[in-house]
This record gives structure tokens, C-alpha cells and sequence, in this order.
């Protein structure tokens, strides 16, 4: 503890108290401490209005956009039957019995005996070994309580057992026996327990950012679902709703996350300009690359109920609304060091703010970048595995519309990510070098803008380091 006599200049690093004595040390030590603890500073009223500026029109257009796309109901259509759009209910597996697959027929076809042919095979695998005979109950529905029989084949990837919640297809016109079959298991126990340990870790980790990113996460998958899908399926160009669905999760998740302030904002300005790339990349080379977004049977169902849907324009906004969690992540990090930087040695001028963070910015693009292909690498596994097994080549495989679409998505996203870096990084350094001091600040040698001192404030400070370093 520094005695009262002792000359209060080496109190305060970025403070001058030559021209007040009568605060005393203490008054530099609370200083000292507030920059070393506390959150980031406010920016001046001049830089806050600037921003303001650029921003406010932002916002205000996002919020015309919510208002003038927002859809009414979902377009209705006749079901078809087809994979995910067949009516469901729940059900019950209430016995399961051991019986002879060839008792059953569980090939369900004929055996033919011929083994040269794929269909051959499996007629004659489908007849031998020990099936299981599944009663189900429908549990909802108008016909709860009806039960029907199930049978599992011993190779089946989804077997069943006594006890177990399952989903069940409803076909009325098919007949009486048939109306009702087993498509899925009923899992949303096991996902709802992992969910309430994702949420309790969140909030035992981040405490009340924590609770704020989840509430973000929710109001996130509340305009997904009640904006940018409806939104689509009424018709409404899919570039246009996603761009205005994902700056409105931006706006939303960030500012909760991290407070209503200038770094938050210069986040807010990275990740639109770093998703504006993305869109044109992205719409040039889905044009240029000729790719349809029609690549699977899913895509295929969509197409087929609302033709009216622009499925190449879907293409580039799922590339759009997947990269923005990446970049707000990407963004906020560079934002926050250029501010701890500056914080840390206030006389760095924009320069040499930009090559400090973008310095950090490096191992970071590494990293990101890394996890992004590996991200879409394991959801196209199971594809890249048929590649292998009919040994194509490499050019073959990236040439298919299937593999061409990832590589697309994987790349153009990355090329944003890796962007965002630099953009980020150097409004960040603008904003916080460009920052005025209050009228206050040639009296307390502090400014609005974040611990920065006016220049005398600078130059006593400087005096001061200067005497310590003697």
C-alpha cells in the first residue's frame, strides 16, 4: 500500500492528478482496478451517434422486412404418403413373440432361390432366422387403442421391445390391416433430458449470459420456424426471407448475449457485411456451378407439394442462415480483443491495434475454418461412403450435384468466415482510434470512449510511466 506521501503520478497509468492533488492515490487505485475488471467503456456521444447512423436504418429496414414478409398459415396441401409427409400418431409396443421369418413371409415377396441378383438375395436372407412379431397399440388418435402386428427382421438397423414408444404412419386408404405401420421410435425423452443438461451447464458456465444466450436461442428458433419457414413455403423469394430472418436473429442474439454497446454494434457490422459476401458468392457460383438445390428425396417431396418454391434460392439461404452461427462467433471474438487491446495500452493507434488482433485473428481463422469442413464432412459421411464403395474418382465425386452442393456450401462459407476477420477487425480498430473525448476529459484526463485521456491526460501519464521507469 502506497503511503500518502508518495507523489500520486504513478497511480494512474493513463491519468494525469499533477493539477489535483486532494484525490490522493486512492483515487488512482480505483481506477486502476476498474480498467484492469470491468466491462468495456463506453464509446463518446459523437462515436455512439455515428454509429447510431449506420445502424438504426439497419434495424429499422430488418423490422419492415419482418413486417411486410411476415406469412399468414402455412399453405395447405393434399398428403401424398411420402416419407415425411404422411400422418402420425403415437404408439406403444405392448408384446413382442420370437417367431420363423418364413413362417411370417417377412421378405414379403416371393423367395425366388436366384442369388445372382441383389433382389434375389435378400428375398432368400428375408425367410431365414428368427423374426420378431411387435403387437403395437395406437396411443392417439381416433383410433386409440387399436392394435396391430409389426414384424422385424433379425438385420433390421431398428429393432423393437416391449415398452417402447414408437411413431406410427397412418394410411386410410389402405386396407384394414394395413392402415397402420411403425416408422420411428419415440425419442423425445432422451432428447429432452439432454437438452435440460445442455441448458443447466449453459447457465451454471455463463450464469446470467448464460440465461440471456438461451433466451437468444429461443427467439432464434421461434422467427426459423414461425418466420423464415412459413415465409418460404408461402412463396416468398428465399434469399430475401433469409436475409431478413438472419439479420434479425443476429440483431437479437447478439445484443442480448452481449450487452447494448459500441462493441456489440461494430459485431453487429462485421457479421452483415461478412453475410453479404457470403449471399453473392454464393448466388454467383449456385448459378455458375448450375445447381438445382433438388438433390434428394427430401428436396424432391418439397419441390413436388409447392413447385412455386425456388429451390436453388433455398440452397443459398440454408448456406446463409448455417454460416451466421460461425460468424457471430468469429466476429464478437475480434471485436473483443481489438477492445481489451486498446484497454491495455491506449496510445495504439489503429495500425497497430489491426496488426495486434489480426494476429489473433490468424489461429482463430485456423480453427473455424477447420470445424466448418469437418462440420459438413460428417453430415455427408454416409454419402461420401457410397462414393468410396463404387470407387469413384475423385473429379466424378466432386462433379455429382450432391457432393458439388457441399463443397459449394462449405467453401463459400468459408470464404465469409475467413473475411469477417480482417472486416471485423478493422472497424473495430477504427471505431475505438476514432473515439473523441467528452468536455470532460482535459480535467479528469479520462474520455467517454473507454478509459482513453485527453492528449494532456496521455502526455502526463506518459510523464509518469517514464519517472516509474527510472
Amino acid at each position: 500500500m502506497t503511503s500518502s506521501e508518495q507523489p500520486p503520478e504513478p497511480h494512474g497509468r493513463e491519468h494525469s492528478h499533477e493539477h489535483r492533488p486532494e484525490h490522493g492515490p486512492e483515487h488512482g487505485h480505483g481506477h486502476s482496478h476498474a480498467h484492469g475488471h470491468g466491462p468495456a467503456a463506453p464509446v463518446s456521444r459523437h462515436l455512439r451517434r455515428v454509429i447510431a447512423a449506420v445502424l438504426i436504418p439497419f434495424a429499422t429496414a430488418v423490422v419492415v422486412g419482418l413486417v411486410v414478409l411476415w406469412p399468414g398459415a402455412t399453405p395447405g396441401h393434399q398428403r401424398t404418403g411420402v416419407g415425411f409427409d404422411r400422418q402420425t400418431e403415437q404408439g406403444k409396443v405392448v408384446a413382442v413373440e420370437h417367431v420363423d421369418c418364413k413362417d411370417v413371409n417377412a421378405a414379403q415377396v416371393p423367395p425366388t432361390g436366384d442369388t445372382s441378383t441383389p433382389e434375389g438375395r435378400e428375398a432368400v436372407n428375408g425367410q431365414q432366422g428368427q423374426c420378431d412379431k411387435a403387437t403395437v397399440e395406437v396411443t392417439t388418435g381416433q383410433d386409440k387403442g387399436r392394435r396391430f402386428i409389426e414384424i422385424v427382421q433379425p438385420d433390421a438397423p431398428r429393432q423393437l421391445h416391449e415398452g417402447q414408444g414408437v411413431v406410427v404412419a397412418y394410411a386410410p386408404d389402405a386396407p384394414q390391416d394395413l392402415q397402420y405401420s411403425v416408422t420411428d421410435v419415440n425419442r423425445k425423452v432422451p432428447i429432452a433430458v439432454l437438452a435440460g443438461i445442455f441448458a443447466l451447464a449453459v447457465v451454471i458456465v455463463g450464469r446470467m449470459r448464460g440465461v440471456m444466450a438461451l433466451i437468444a436461442l429461443a427467439i432464434s428458433f421461434l422467427v426459423l420456424t414461425m418466420f423464415i419457414l412459413p415465409a418460404i413455403l408461402e412463396g416468398s423469394n428465399p434469399l430475401l426471407v433469409a436475409v431478413v430472418g438472419s439479420s434479425a436473429i443476429m440483431l437479437i442474439a447478439l445484443y442480448m448475449c452481449h450487452g447494448l454497446s459500441a462493441r456489440t454494434s461494430v459485431a453487429v457490422l462485421g457479421t452483415l457485411v461478412s453475410l453479404l459476401l457470403i449471399g453473392l458468392l454464393g448466388s454467383v457460383f449456385i448459378d455458375w456451378a448450375s445447381l438445382s438445390g433438388n438433390t434428394d428425396d427430401n428436396t424432391g417431396l418439397i419441390h413436388g407439394l409447392y413447385p412455386e418454391i425456388d429451390m436453388s434460392g433455398l440452397l443459398l439461404a440454408g448456406i446463409i442462415i448455417g454460416s451466421l452461427g460461425v460468424l457471430d462467433d468469429v466476429t464478437v471474438t475480434q471485436t473483443s480483443a481489438v477492445w481489451e487491446l486498446h484497454q491495455a495500452d491506449p496510445d495504439m493507434g489503429p495500425r497497430r491495434l489491426y496488426r495486434a488482433a489480426i494476429r489473433i485473428g490468424r489461429d482463430h481463422i485456423a480453427s473455424v475454418v477447420n470445424t466448418l469442413v469437418l462440420a459438413y464432412a460428417g453430415a455427408a459421411l454416409p454419402l461420401l461412403l457410397l462414393f468410396s464403395i463404387a470407387q469413384s474418382s475423385v473429379g466424378t465425386v466432386a462433379n455429382s450435384e450432391l457432393v458439388a452442393e457441399e463443397i459449394v456450401r462449405t467453401l463459400v462459407g468459408s470464404i465469409g468466415l475467413v473475411a469477417s476477420v480482417p472486416i471485423t477487425t478493422a472497424l473495430a480498430s477504427l471505431v475505438v482510434s476514432a473515439d473523441r473525448p467528452g468536455p470532460g476529459a482535459a480535467e479528469t484526463g479520462t474520455s467517454p470512449g473507454g478509459g482513453r485521456a485527453g492528449r494532456g491526460g496521455r502526455a502526463a501519464g506518459g510523464g509518469g510511466r517514464r519517472r516509474r521507469a527510472k
